[in-house]
């Protein structure tokens, strides 16, 4: 159960790109990620969650523009209110899946989004560096 990948981008609805560290600030989120501040502070996807259709297995991490892309632990399981330790952050589970638009670029790209079902998004409770390789686990289930 580790972090596979750390991905930012500079706009929203974009693919987000890999990048050897990041820092998950507490009420902001990824820093330097178009998506730091918002409601859904951190996105998390499962690599499983990209190996289930063909057409989508080969796709580079941060496709689905998620900040962190895990192996071994899949999050959406987890009801709302889980904590989760994920390198040095440690994250709270606000919200399961997402509302996606027929404009989607990252549908475009991928062909079918998973995010709507499988996506995961996390407040940051406590800051925190993150990095590929890092452990992911479940701190308290809800």
């Amino acid at each position: 159960m580790k972090i596979l990948s750390v991905n930012t981008s500079d706009a929203a609805g974009i693919a987000k790109n890999p990048r050897p560290e990041g820092c998950l600030v507490e009420k902001s989120g990824l820093q330097g990620d178009a998506h730091a501040g918002s409601s859904r502070q951190v996105s998390l996807l499962a690599r499983e969650s990209y190996e289930k259709h063909e057409k989508t297995a080969s796709l580079p991490c941060g496709t689905y523009a998620e900040n962190l892309t895990t192996e071994g632990l899949i999050l959406h399981h987890y009801p709302v209110g889980t904590v989760v330790k994920a390198g040095e952050a440690l994250l709270e589970i606000t919200q399961i899946g997402k509302n996606c638009h027929n404009a989607c670029e990252i549908r475009k790209l991928s062909g079918k989004c998973v995010m709507p079902l499988e996506g995961v998004f996390a407040r940051v409770l406590v800051s925190g560096f993150v990095r590929p390789g890092d452990p992911v686990k479940i701190v308290e289930n809800k």
